[in-house]
Parts: structure tokens; C-alpha cells; sequence
């Protein structure tokens, strides 16, 4: 007994299945996670050391190239770049993307260990290198705080409320906060009187050290105990540090007496952020990667909402980005998109076959989806981006197997036959072929889903989620199917009078299909011409790695010369937020002044620190007005910022955050670097007019001023070039002499000459050996202004200067990179130096190389599946023929709609193989057993095809309508006019270009083996 018979005979196992895939698939969709992108690890650690007073080249040598050294010898490296800044390395250690997520923590503690080792040699000024490992964290719930008349301490005490408040709240991971103003204490001693009473600045600084510090102070046993003894409370107010005595020459002095003791904001933070204009600090909260972020964003939204009475009245929380509601729009999005799919297809079922079919199909459709997310659920397999995009893909295909059955057995029924047996022959003929078709359209996503390294884990669910549900549909389609067939189709009378292709439609197929397969040679050679013309046309479609974004935010970067003090760059970006105001289209604006916001999505690379880099994250009504203000926005800034690189960014899916075209040099001398890099810049700006903001990451050099040392007078006068070095520090930012606490904050307590008396030329220096002072300009001769590198990039261990332009908004990255490649390629290189391309560039090739290495697999696979079925080969190779074909439709969807080539529509194209191969293994098996039947070889190929044009039309036409609503999606709408337009030639190659390739294959060898055969 086949399994279709058996699922009307043992109905009661039928329906427990089916009520299994629905009551699952509803407790599943309201159990799985949701995400906004696939949990995917960032497999990168930064390494971040100090080496103050060195210059960038020193830095690079000394600190950046031992480390970078120690760090190569870990096989499971991949990529170490490091950025190197007067007194400071930043290093990133990118990690082979075949290591999972699991294996990381081990890696980091190696890398520990080996950059534990490395500091040893590190020079003696270098302090201990810090080792970051959780950069990649994502805090997707980003809200901007002001508080308005609060003082900076207040602020300090608000941020830090909040944040316990919501480290407490169930399912979250993390709280940052971003922003807040630095302190400080500044004792500010007049140059004159310490000069007059001998108190040099050391003295000072070492007791305000003294003074707040935490020390042992030893233990005690009283009557058989232990008792610790603790030292004596240090000062812990503004005022105790202005009444300390120093002593000197024998004399006790007041520090209020010589010197100025100040609280206040530090003159020159690391960042400054605003909202809507207003000053503002930043709180991020990143879930646990276990929990679901809608309910983790719920609860955080229910937990501040229980803090508004605690909240002081002037501090307002404003969202710049909530996931949880992006995920949960994204979620409702496709249901409703679903549904509207299922609507369709019942729709036209319901107009081809009659509603009985179409309530058949439609429930089988509905259990396999609902079924799918029961299995996801249970899998730990998140609702996000990728595995809604794969329920959508598999559309296609899951409709196919219902209709498949549905339709075999309308057929057999109308024409007098009972259920069973219908459900026997029809499920006793096409599930095995069926279920081949199934295996091959999964393994076309193998490759992607399972492979081993970054991509495989982005992509898992998109393998795992069409696996599941293609196997699911046919299972479903096979029992379920048949049984609800069983109850809801018609037996007819079985008087011979029932033709299913009797129909005008029919004949006017046949007529087609004969003339086609008498002219086999004309058509194949037609087919050949259209194939040549749309892969010449195909090479016309741009090309684009990801879609942009349907989230209604931009990015807008400004960065001023090298050099630029923060609050410069802070004044020009105030006048964009100015404008940006007066806009009705711009919703809200959220400026970050000196380096990028805190990583609230996984696409998004903060920016290094930079006091002339200004970010503006902008959010609109709505998608479509983007480009309108975009534009405007980078027309008012070329007028208002002369002095300034200001260009606009639009978020994409997937990574981002780079320049879209970039050409790295690699090589020794920073001066040779710069050459090379202005020579591709010009021969880029010749190739190209679509080039904008062309730029080196090195940036402009800066004016350094070094005093110059004179030896022999200042070794005369026992002076040191750390004295000089010390006094200058003094005399300009200050030198930190300790921490204030208060409660877990630590405020720097910092020694500086009062600012009004600050000429560095008339400094004095103490000198220990002569123990008085020493005039600055009897131990210098002068100052000299060099230029220098103060921003040096290094790429494993090589210095690497990397030439980058952005784009216009209506061209691709790709068209841009074809433009220029010639030109930049053509450049001749000394020796020792090296190039590659960045970018969107390296982005897609290393994409398509992780593909390349994979689809071979999976290809010989699919192959390996066809012949089995077939036990042949010359049936396969018609079937496979027409996979090249495919892409002429797709060819004229994305030309036809000017929209470009993106990574979903490769996935489109990888689902629509995936059903073209399944409608020809159905369509060749059907030809098969009817020529088993001893049917005339050329009536059997058009009988069989007859019998299959419903099914096939059907399938095209309900996955076609199903794509529709998803043409307003910039995620998938690339992909569904790939789906869309591959499929309804992909018909055309089914039903008349699959039996002509059939005929001119099989029909000779036919004619043979039946001459052969005796009478």
C-alpha cells in the first residue's frame, strides 16, 4: 500500500499530522526568537595600547609591529589591521571566518596570552596592551537622553540609574552608555608665586597623589581575632584638596594658597553627542543572543515606563533606534505578505481548477508554512531577515507538490476513478520523482547554508528553513493532500465521455508543442540566439552586493582636516542640525562629534576616534523621501562646509560602513605610499566622473612643534629632556596627579598651569641637581614645526595607505569599479609594493569565492540525484540544458524594472534553478511512463506535456502573483522580479523547450530500438 492510499486508509494519522503542523505552527510563531538579522558572530578583537609622547611612526614601530608580530603566529588569524596615532596603537585582529562562534573564547584568551608576552619588550613609556573582544556587541535598543539644566554630575548619577535599572530587566545582555561629560578636578598653581616660594610642580602633584590614596595599613589580633586596620579617609570633596598643606624648604604651605582648584568639564572630550540640536548622552541595550528581542524590547519599554515617576521631571528619553519594533513590523510584514500569498494562490487555483482544489492546495500551503515555523521552533532557529526571505523563496516550490497531486488526482476521480486509488496511482507515480525534485531544490542552497565560514553563518537558516519546509510540503503533499482531495473531490461516471484536454486550451498547447517539435532544430537554434542576447543583456544589469535598507534612517559623515579640534567640527556640524531643523522630512537628527555611535546594528562599524569626525543619523517619515532630502542636504553642505569631506550613506542589508570603492597600497615608506596614492587618485578622477569624495584614510599630515634640546647648557644645568617634556605637559594639557571617588566614578585630579599664564617659551624648569629653577629658554634653542603622519594605517604588518571615493546614489559600486580598474591596474609598482582592491569590490568577490567553493558540491550532487532517478543520462542533461536558460528571464525582469543584481536576487536565481529542475524531472518521468505505455514516441512527448501544462502554468502563476507584494520590499524586491521573470520564461523552457531537447535526444534512439523490436 503507497503512502497516498495509506493516508486516506489510516486517516486518524493524517489528521494527527496535519492538526500537529497547525497547532505547532501556532505555538511555534509565538515561541520562536525574533531577531533582525541572523545571530551572527563578528569575529574580531581589538587591541589597544598607550605609548604617550610617541609620534604615529613611533607608535607604528615600537608598539603596533612587536604586537602585530606575536599576533601572526596564531594560525586562526586571518587579517590584522592596525591604526596607529601619536601615543596610541589600535590594532584589530580579524579571525578566519571558518571558526565558529563556539570556538572564540578560546581564541581570545590564546591571543591574551600572546599579546601578554609581546608587552614584556614593549618600550618602557608603553602602558599594558587592553584586549577588547566584545566589539561586535549589538545594542539595538538606542535611546538619546537630554537633560536639560542638569549639572554634569547630575547627568553622571542619571546614566548610571538607568543603566542598573535596566541591567536588572530579564533577557538583557548589556548597558552602554555613550556621551556623558567628562570631569575633572584641575589645581591650577600660580606660576609666580610657586616660582617665588620654590615649589615645583612635582611636589604638588605628588600630594594630591597621596591624598586620596587607597593603601594597606596592616592588622591587628585582639582577644583571638583578626582586625584589619584600614588607612585613614582621604579627601573627598573639591574643598578638602585645596586645604592641603605641602612642605617645603622646611615650611608647610597651603595648596589654596599658590594654587586654583576647580571642578568642571574637561575642555577637550573624546565625544560630544546631540539630539534634535540638544546636548544629549546615549544609552544602548543589547539583548541576550538567546532571547527574543521583541520581548526583551518590550520589557525594556515596560521597565522605563515604570521609572517616569523616579525619572527627575527635565530628562527625556528619545529613541534613535528601537529593533524590537523594527523586528515585530518586520514580523507583521510577513504575515501579511503570507497571507496575501496564500490569498493568491487560492484565488487562482480557485479561477483554474475550481475552489475545491484550491481549498486542497490552500490548506496544504497553509500546514506546510505554519508547519515550517513549528519545526523553527523547536530547531532554535530565529524569525529574522534571511529565514523569512527562505520562506518566501520556497514558495514556489512548496506549491508545486500539492498541485502536483491535487491535480492528478482531480483528474483520475473525474474520470470515474475512486480516491484510493486515485490517490495510489497518482502518488504511486510521481513521489518519488517529486521527492527528488525536492532533494535537488534544497541542495541548491547547500552550498550557501553549509558552509563553513562566515557566509554559511549568516546564511544557516536560509538552508535550514527551505530544507524543512520543502521536505515538509512533500510529506504534507503526499498525505495530507490526498485525504483532503479524498473528502472534497467529485468522482465522475466513468463513461469514457470525461476528457481533462479536451479543452480549446489544450489543443491549441498540442497544436504549438507538434509544430515546435517539428521544426526541434529551428527552435533549439531560437532559443540559442535568445540565451546569447540576454546574457548580453544581463551584462547590462547593475550590480549591487546588498539592497539598501527599508528603514527610514541615513547616514550623513562629515570629517574636517586632520588636526580639527572637536569643538570646530562640533560648531560645523551644527550648522546641518540648523537646517536639517527647518525640515519638515527629517524626523529627528542625532549627532556624534569625535567618533561613531555605539553599534546598534549589526551592519553598522562605528568609526574610530576622531576629533575632526562629525556623524549625523537621520530619520525620516518614510523610505521615499530620502532621496530628495539626501540630495538637498549634500547641496546645502557644499556651499556652508567648503573646508569640510561631507557625504551621505544609505543604511544597506548586510555589512556595510565602508567606502564602496577602495584600492589598497601596501609598502616601506610612507612617502612613496602617499605618491602612489595620489597618482591612483588622479587616474581615477580621469577614468571615472561618478567618483566623489575622493580621499586617502592617512588623511592630511599635521604641524608637530619640537622644542630643540641644547645639550650642553642644559646638562649643565642639570636638566633632563624628561624635565622638559614634563614642564611643557604641565604648561599646556596638564599632568594627571590622582582620582577623586566618587562612588564608582573616578575623576582625573589634574595639575596645570593657570590658562591665562600659559607661554610655553617663558616656562621654568625645576632642576633636582641645582634644586631651583631654570628658565625653558636657557635649555631649548626655540621650537621647529615639522610635518608628520599622525594618522598611520598598517595592514599585516605592511604600512597600507588605501585610496577611497564614494558614489552617486543612481549608480553601483560595481559599474564605478569598471570604470576605474583599468586605469588603476595599469600603474606601475616599485619594488616591495603591493595592491588590491577593498570595498564593495572585495566584499562580493569574497562572497562569491565562499559560493564558488561550495556550489561545485552541491551541483555534482543535484547532478548525481538527477540520474538516479532517471537511471540514464540523456534525460538529466535535457533537464540540465535548460538551467543556463534560466537567466534570460531574469535578464528581462531586471532590466524591464532597472533594478540592479543584488545577493537576494542571487538566492532568487539559485530558487528558481531549484524549480525549473523540479518542473523538468516531472515533466521528463511523465513522457517516460507514457512511452512505457507503448504510446508513439512524438504523441507520448505531447501527451505528457499535456497532462503537465495545468500543473506547470498553475505553479508559475500562483508563485508569480505570490511575489507581488513583495515588490514593495527593498530587501526582496530584487528577488522577486528574479522569481518572477526567470519563472515565466522558465515556463516556456518547461513546456516547450524541455520536450523539444527531449525529442532530439531520445526521438532517434526511440525509432531504433523500435524498428529493432520484433512485430
Amino acid at each position: 500500500m503507497g503512502i497516498a492510499r495509506a493516508s486516506i486508509e489510516k486517516s486518524l494519522l493524517t489528521w494527527i499530522l496535519m492538526l500537529g503542523c497547525l497547532l505547532g505552527g501556532v505555538w511555534g510563531f509565538f515561541d520562536v526568537g525574533r531577531l533582525e538579522d541572523p545571530a551572527f558572530t563578528i569575529k574580531e578583537a581589538v587591541v589597544v595600547t598607550r605609548y604617550p609622547g610617541a609620534s604615529a611612526a613611533q607608535v607604528a614601530v615600537e608598539v603596533s609591529e612587536p604586537l602585530e608580530s606575536a599576533i601572526q603566529q596564531m594560525g586562526e588569524v586571518d587579517t590584522i589591521r592596525s591604526t596607529n596615532r601619536p601615543g596610541l596603537s589600535t590594532i584589530n585582529v580579524e579571525i578566519k571566518s571558518t571558526f565558529g562562534g563556539d570556538e572564540l573564547p578560546a581564541i581570545w584568551t590564546k591571543l591574551r596570552a600572546r599579546i601578554r608576552d609581546a608587552a614584556r619588550d614593549l618600550p618602557a613609556g608603553a602602558q599594558e596592551p587592553l584586549v577588547n573582544d566584545s566589539f561586535g556587541d549589538v545594542f539595538g535598543i538606542f535611546y538619546a537622553i537630554t537633560a536639560e539644566g542638569f549639572s554634569d554630575a547630575e547627568k553622571h548619577r542619571i546614566a548610571t540609574f538607568l543603566r542598573r535599572e535596566l541591567l536588572a530587566v530579564d533577557g538583557v545582555a548589556d548597558v552602554e552608555t555613550q556621551g556623558l561629560p567628562p570631569e575633572a578636578i584641575f589645581v591650577e598653581p600660580s606660576l609666580a608665586l610657586t616660582y617665588n616660594l620654590g615649589v615645583p610642580p612635582g611636589v604638588i602633584a605628588q600630594a594630591v597623589s597621596d591624598a586620596n590614596m587607597v593603601s594597606q595599613a596592616g592588622s591587628v589580633q585582639r582577644e583571638g581575632r583578626r582586625i584589619d586596620i584600614q588607612a585613614p579617609e582621604g579627601t573627598d570633596s573639591v574643598d578638602d584638596i585645596a586645604g592641603l598643606s605641602i612642605g617645603v624648604g622646611g615650611e608647610v604651605v597651603n595648596l589654596f594658597d599658590i594654587a586654583q582648584v576647580v571642578r568642571e568639564r574637561e575642555a577637550y572630550p573624546q565625544q560630544i553627542i546631540r539630539f534634535n540640536g540638544q546636548e544629549a548622552f546615549t544609552l544602548g541595550v543589547a539583548g541576550l543572543s538567546s532571547e527574543n528581542i521583541v520581548e526583551v524590547g518590550q520589557r525594556v519599554d515596560a521597565r522605563l515606563a515604570a521609572l517616569e515617576d523616579e525619572i527627575p521631571v527635565g530628562v527625556e528619553l528619545m529613541p534613535i533606534y528601537q529593533q524590537h519594533e523594527v523586528v515585530d513590523e518586520a514580523s507583521n510584514a510577513f504575515l501579511v505578505n503570507l497571507a496575501m500569498s496564500v490569498a493568491i494562490v487560492v484565488l487562482v487555483l480557485a479561477v483554474a481548477m475550481g475552489w475545491r482544489a484550491a481549498v486542497v492546495v490552500g490548506t496544504t500551503l497553509l500546514l506546510t508554512v505554519v508547519g515550517t515555523l513549528f519545526f523553527m521552533a523547536i530547531f532554535a532557529i530565529e524569525m529574522e531577515r534571511i529565514s523569512l526571505g527562505a520562506l518566501i523563496i520556497a514558495m514556489g516550490m512548496l506549491v508545486d507538490n500539492a498541485i502536483v497531486v491535487a491535480e492528478g488526482m482531480q483528474i483520475k476521480m473525474a474520470q470515474g476513478m475512486k480516491s484510493r486509488d486515485a490517490a495510489d496511482d497518482v502518488g504511486g507515480k510521481t513521489q518519488i520523482p517529486l521527492l527528488g525534485a525536492t532533494v535537488i531544490g534544497i541542495m541548491a542552497f547547500a552550498g550557501i547554508g553549509l558552509s563553513p565560514d562566515a557566509t554559511g553563518e549568516f546564511l544557516f537558516s536560509l538552508f535550514a528553513v527551505i530544507g524543512i519546509s520543502l521536505l515538509l510540503s512533500w510529506v504534507l503533499a503526499i498525505t495530507a493532500t490526498p485525504l483532503l482531495g479524498h473528502y472534497l473531490f467529485k468522482v465522475g461516471s466513468g463513461d469514457g465521455q470525461h476528457d481533462a484536454y479536451g479543452g480549446s486550451f489544450f489543443r491549441a498547447y498540442a497544436a504549438i508543442l507538434r509544430g515546435a517539435l517539428r521544426v526541434r532544430l529551428l527552435v533549439v537554434a531560437a532559443l540559442i540566439g535568445v540565451t546569447v542576447a540576454c546574457y548580453i543583456g544581463f551584462g547590462l544589469i547593475s550590480q549591487q552586493f546588498f539592497p539598501n535598507s527599508n528603514t527610514p534612517l541615513f547616514y550623513a559623515h562629515l570629517t574636517l582636516p586632520q588636526g580639527t579640534p572637536i569643538h570646530q567640527t562640533a560648531d560645523e556640524l551644527a550648522k546641518v542640525e540648523a537646517w536639517l531643523a527647518e525640515r519638515e522630512d527629517a524626523v529627528s537628527v542625532a549627532s556624534f562629534i569625535g567618533q561613531g555611535a555605539t553599534r546598534f546594528m549589526l551592519t553598522y562599524g562605528p568609526e574610530e576616534a576622531n576629533p575632526g569626525y562629525g556623524l549625523l543619523i537621520i530619520r525620516t517619515e518614510t523610505i521615499e523621501e530620502i532621496p530628495a532630502l539626501r540630495q538637498d542636504l549634500i547641496d546645502f553642505a557644499a556651499e556652508a562646509l567648503p573646508a569640510g569631506l561631507f557625504r551621505t550613506e544609505r543604511l544597506v542589508f548586510g555589512p556595510g560602513g565602508g567606502a564602496p570603492i577602495a584600492a589598497r597600497f601596501s609598502g616601506p615608506d610612507p612617502v612613496v605610499l602617499r605618491q602612489l596614492a595620489e597618482e591612483a587618485a588622479a587616474r581615477m578622477s580621469d577614468a571615472s566622473d561618478n567618483l566623489r569624495h575622493l580621499r586617502t584614510n592617512w588623511r592630511e599630515q599635521e604641524l608637530v612643534m619640537q622644542p630643540i634640546f641644547a645639550t650642553e647648557r642644559a646638562q649643565t644645568a642639570g636638566i633632563e629632556r624628561q624635565d622638559i617634556a614634563d614642564v611643557l605637559q604641565f604648561a599646556t594639557d596638564g599632568t594627571r596627579a590622582g582620582e577623586y571617588r566618587e562612588g564608582e566614578r573616578l575623576i582625573p585630579i589634574i595639575v596645570r598651569e593657570q590658562p591665562d599664564e600659559a607661554d610655553l617659551i617663558s616656562q621654568v624648569v625645576y632642576s633636582d641637581a641645582a634644586e631651583a629653577f631654570v628658565p625653558l629658554e636657557q635649555v631649548i634653542d626655540g621650537f621647529r614645526h615639522v610635518p608628520q603622519d599622525t594618522l598611520i594605517h598598517r595592514r599585516d604588518r605592511l604600512p597600507t595607505i588605501t585610496v577611497e571615493a564614494g558614489i552617486p546614489a543612481d549608480v553601483t559600486a560595481a559599474q564605478v569599479h569598471s570604470e576605474i580598474r583599468g586605469a588603476v591596474e595599469a600603474m606601475d609598482l616599485p619594488v616591495g609594493y603591493g595592491f588590491e582592491w577593498g570595498g564593495e569590490y572585495e566584499n562580493s568577490t569574497e562572497a562569491q569565492a565562499s559560493l564558488g567553493q561550495q556550489l561545485p558540491l552541491s551541483f555534482l550532487v543535484m547532478v548525481l540525484i538527477s540520474i538516479f532517478l532517471f537511471g540514464r543520462l540523456r534525460q538529466p542533461l535535457v533537464i540540465w540544458l535548460l538551467v543556463p536558460m534560466s537567466v534570460n528571464g531574469v535578464a528581462i525582469g531586471l532590466l524591464g524594472t532597472g533594478l540592479p543584481f543584488t545577493f537576494t536576487a542571487l538566492l532568487g536565481l539559485l530558487s528558481l534553478s531549484g524549480m525549473l529542475i523540479k518542473n523538468g524531472i516531472v515533466l521528463v518521468e511523465e513522457i517516460d511512463l507514457v512511452r512505457a505505455e507503448g504510446v508513439e514516441f512524438t504523441q507520448a512527448v505531447v501527451d505528457a506535456c499535456v497532462s503537465r501544462v495545468r500543473p506547470v502554468l498553475l505553479a508559475a502563476a500562483t508563485t508569480i502573483l505570490g511575489m507581488i507584494p513583495l515588490l514593495s520590499d527593498a530587501f526582496f524586491a530584487s528577488m522577486a522580479v528574479t522569481i518572477m521573470g526567470g519563472l515565466a520564461f522558465a515556463t516556456i523552457l518547461t513546456l516547450i523547450a524541455a520536450p523539444v531537447l527531449y525529442s532530439l535526444f531520445l526521438k532517434r534512439s526511440a525509432e531504433k530500438a523500435a524498428a529493432a523490436a520484433p512485430a
